[in-house]
């Protein structure tokens, strides 16, 4: 049976508003965009187009901002595309990203279907094991012979936001019921590259 919209939006809300009150609680950080509710692809472009200017602003390097930008446009064209619809025909999803001393983390979140929480764990984790250049040569690999999902990916989109980012990737699944969970993914990217 599925969830009611009341039901998901409550579910999806929780966790958005765990992010936010954890990513305010330090008074050198702070949020500098967010959005709880559907994206259309005139949202991700306006997003993505902001924070790409705010971080100039900021006076991160040219590197870290193409990388952020890379992060954003691959986690908020999957939600848009990939994310799962409630009973009543829409998305309920979020982002939001903080900018810290050091670091920015961006945190993505959607609706799936429960059954992909094992798949996603699983992949997440065999990412996570790997070192930076296992992650460059298996984004070679899946790009050169990927198999294409039913929704028209190739399953580049975590491999791509882990790479881009040099760190491990971070996530949650809140279950909603048996049938759909609000999956969180974390994404933590270093302000100064790593050497």
């Amino acid at each position: 049976m599925k969830a009611s919209t009341n039901t998901i939006i409550e579910a999806c809300n929780s966790r958005y508003q765990k992010i936010c009150a954890e990513y305010n609680s330090s008074y050198k950080d702070k949020i500098i965009n967010r959005h709880f509710g559907e994206f259309s692809q005139d949202l991700v472009n306006t997003i993505s187009n902001g924070i790409e200017m705010f971080m100039l602003d900021s006076g991160d390097k040219k590197g870290t901002v193409k990388r952020m930008f890379s992060i954003l446009v691959e986690g908020l064209q999957n939600i848009r595309l990939h994310g799962e619809k409630g009973k009543d025909g829409h998305q309920t999803s979020f982002f939001a990203i903080n900018q810290g001393t050091d670091t920015y983390k961006i945190a993505l979140g959607n609706l799936i279907y429960s059954k992909q929480n094992k798949n996603i764990k699983t992949r997440i984790t065999e990412i996570n094991k790997m070192s930076r250049e296992e992650v460059k040569g298996l984004y070679m690999e899946v790009l050169t012979n990927g198999i294409i999902s039913s929704k028209g990916g190739a399953g580049l989109g975590f491999i791509t936001m882990a790479m881009k980012s040099s760190n491990n990737l971070d996530y949650f699944f809140d279950e909603i019921n048996d049938e759909l969970s609000c999956f969180t993914l974390i994404i933590t990217l270093d302000r100064k590259k790593k050497a």
